[in-house]
């Protein structure tokens, strides 16, 4: 049961990147799902209750956060919101390292999508309507790939996740 709850984590973060890629959304129901499956993985994996109130606070301030770049129109309102719901699961322990990893992550893709963008449209891109969507220069980046990759890789060095192997 542990391993389920754990995995929550990871697979919300790979849809909302996935839908990201697709269709330039991240569904409200994904940070809703994180927000409320923490204290669920709390309870599970027999975490510090003070991890609930801490994690919390984290997602409030990664919302404000969020909202500020949402207004410079840094990011998306999606990103933002998944942002803020990703942070109780990463904790103040693992911040830093989600924090880099994210925006290595997220420069990586820029340049991506700025080499791909400038490359002419293929035939076959008219059978992918999706491709067809990022290969445009109007759009964004699917900035939601890079807090899922963030998220990932600091989620294993995480207070909720260690508490529970380290006990």
């Amino acid at each position: 049961m542990v391993y389920l709850t754990l995995a929550i984590f990871p697979a919300a973060l790979i849809f909302a990147a996935l839908n990201d890629i697709y269709e330039f959304k991240i569904p409200n129901w994904i940070s809703l799902l994180l927000l409320a499956t923490f204290p669920l993985a709390l309870l599970i994996t027999r975490g510090p209750i003070e991890l609930l109130w801490q994690g919390y606070l984290l997602g409030a301030a990664m919302l404000v956060i969020g909202f500020i770049l949402f207004a410079f129109k840094v990011a998306g309102g999606g990103d933002a919101k998944l942002l803020a719901s990703a942070a109780p699961w990463i904790g103040l322990q693992a911040l830093a390292e989600f924090i880099i990893v994210m925006a290595i992550a997220g420069g990586a893709l820029s340049v991506f999508l700025l080499v791909f963008r400038g490359l002419p449209i293929l035939p076959f891109y008219a059978r992918l309507s999706w491709l067809m969507e990022l290969h445009q220069t109007k759009k964004g980046i699917p900035y939601g790939v890079a807090i899922a990759i963030g998220g990932i890789a600091a989620f294993p060095n995480s207070a909720l996740f260690t508490s529970f192997f380290a006990g």
